[in-house]
């Protein structure tokens, strides 16, 4: 399944400007839409796909959680490939694993992007790649023509360079390229259906790592962290930030053409709608904030703490594929307490995340019965 960072909703806003300045955003923003529902509407009438088989000599739910293993992570196979304005991936191959940096910003970006996510694999949970078994990192770079989003297509990233009146180039962001990959991480592991609450679980989980991804390559503890996904996607001309605050859901941006950030920070301001596959780029604010709540809490680098306890739960078998936000909610509490121990400040911090958007852990007891 094809995962664009840009959701729908804010391509259809765009695409329904009447004014006449951003008439270059307007047609890019139409022909991406286009683009997107075409690819939607030729999959099955199925909410979700099944996690590809997991790589060889893993578990079911673990592949490649390698921490304790006798073998490191060899490191990262990378290609960049061109499309040189087609639709056509993989491209042109411009840059292998090992080779010098081009001229081409976007090659380099992508490049560099694919390293710094696979490091944070790879040294923090002993992931080696996506699948766990070292799969190749590939992406495609100047795909269409001023093409509004980037997206995991199931096997390699792709990336378009933007109308240059709205959104910039998509290789700029390193969240952006963290949160696409994280897609292929949740497929090859708890396979989580893209349809309503599940869906949005895929969403927070992408923008998670995404974040997380930017946080390590930088060395930003959680309290100076932006928590910002797609910080430097929209060009000067845009009143905002970035695509997606996690910490503060709803105020990413606030602009007289794309209206104002709608995700909801709250269950009580839970969206329901039939369009997005449920509302899973709004409804996935919620979640959102109960990590980067949950990480505040506690301080320090968030990889080696929140960030831990959701990878443990992503990978360790216990999420079904169409898990609500309660389950999701219970499963990283139970997460915490096997990492670090019941009533650990992790855990407390996590049912602190989840209390402050409405998803109070229940049935779960602060002490252990005798």
């Amino acid at each position: 399944m094809r995962h664009g960072i840009v959701p729908p909703y804010l391509l259809a806003q765009l695409s329904a400007l009447q004014a006449e300045r951003m008439t270059v955003a307007r047609s890019a923003a139409a022909a991406t839409l286009a683009h997107d529902a075409e690819i939607r509407s030729a999959r099955s009438a199925r909410a979700g796909e099944p996690a590809p088989p997991t790589a060889p000599g893993t578990r079911a739910g673990t592949a490649g959680a390698r921490a304790d293993a006798d073998t490191a992570p060899a490191g990262p196979q990378r290609t960049i490939g061109d499309a040189g304005g087609t639709e056509q991936t993989p491209g042109t191959v411009v840059r292998r694993e090992g080779e010098d940096p081009t001229s081409d910003v976007a090659v380099d970006e992508a490049y560099e992007g694919l390293g710094a996510i696979y490091a944070l694999y790879a040294e923090v949970y002993g992931r080696d790649s996506i699948d766990g078994a070292g799969l190749a990192l590939n992406a495609t770079v100047h795909y269409g023509k001023k093409y509004d989003n980037a997206f995991w297509d199931g096997s390699q990233m792709v990336f378009g360079d933007g109308d240059g009146e709205v959104f910039n180039r998509f290789t700029a962001s390193l969240s952006v390229i963290g949160h696409e990959l994280a897609h292929g991480i949740t497929q090859y592991t708890a396979g989580l259906v893209y349809q309503g609450q599940s869906g949005a679980l895929n969403e927070s989980v992408s923008d998670v790592f995404g974040a997380l991804v930017e946080q390590y390559k930088e060395g930003q503890t959680a309290d100076r962290a932006t928590w910002l996904i797609g910080a430097g996607l929209f060009t000067d001309e845009v009143q905002g930030a970035a695509l997606r605050s996690m910490i503060a859901p709803g105020t990413a941006y606030d602009d007289d053409v794309l209206g104002k950030d709608p995700q909801p920070d709250h269950m009580d301001s839970y969206i329901k709608t039939s369009s997005d596959n449920g509302g899973v780029h709004l409804n996935s604010g919620i979640p959102n904030r109960a990590f980067a709540v949950a990480a505040r809490e506690l301080g320090g680098n968030a990889w080696e703490t929140v960030g831990r306890v959701w990878y443990d739960t992503l990978t360790n078998g216990s999420l079904t594929p169409t898990v609500r936000f309660a389950g999701f909610a219970t499963a990283t509490t139970k997460a915490a307490r096997a990492r670090f121990g019941v009533r650990s400040p992790e855990e407390l911090a996590v049912r602190k995340g989840w209390d402050t958007v409405g998803l109070a852990v229940k049935g779960l007891p602060l002490t252990r019965r005798r």
